[in-house]
């Protein structure tokens, strides 16, 4: 796993989806995880999210949240990045995902990731200790398999980001 450096844009060129997706993800601080149970009940949790290469999302959550159990029985998962100040257009990205628990030997690489990314933006630095048991928090990792912007019309409109 490796770490990219990711530089914000202002304005993307909306005829550029990988650009406005890239810049989307780079400009916000926070995903919604659409998670189902084993009955396909719905829910969804915010969560603050590290990107690893545009194609991973790293964060923290206790194990015992309803969207963490979800994950434990059900890892297929929808996920949106959007700004709630912008209304339409080009602000929201939408993305298909498998995600899990990180298991123990890709623990100490990823929370080094999440944490140079959480200590850049002014919040705490994260150890091993903190998400290995008994802490109370665990890594998980979503790895994305589509992204999708919406047109003007709300029409779906894939992005590569390879």
């Amino acid at each position: 796993m490796t770490e990219r450096t990711h530089a914000n844009t202002a304005d993307p060129d909306p005829t550029d989806l990988g650009t406005v997706a890239r810049s989307i993800i780079d400009s916000n601080r926070y995903m919604t995880l659409a998670t189902a149970d084993e009955q396909g009940s719905p829910w969804a949790s915010p969560v603050w999210y590290s990107p690893v290469e545009y194609r991973e999302f790293l964060w923290v959550s206790s194990p015992e949240a309803r969207h963490s159990r979800n994950l434990a029985v059900r890892p297929e998962l929808a996920v949106v990045i959007f700004d709630s100040h912008e209304a339409g257009g080009w602000k929201a990205l939408y993305m298909s995902a498998v995600a899990k628990q990180l298991p123990e030997p890709d623990v100490e690489d990823a929370i080094g990731i999440f944490s140079r990314h959480g200590e850049a933006q002014g919040l705490r630095a994260w150890m091993r200790e903190d998400v290995d048991p008994p802490a109370r928090h665990r890594l998980y990792r979503a790895t994305v398999s589509e992204y999708f912007v919406l047109d003007p019309h709300d029409g779906r409109l894939p992005v590569r980001l390879a």
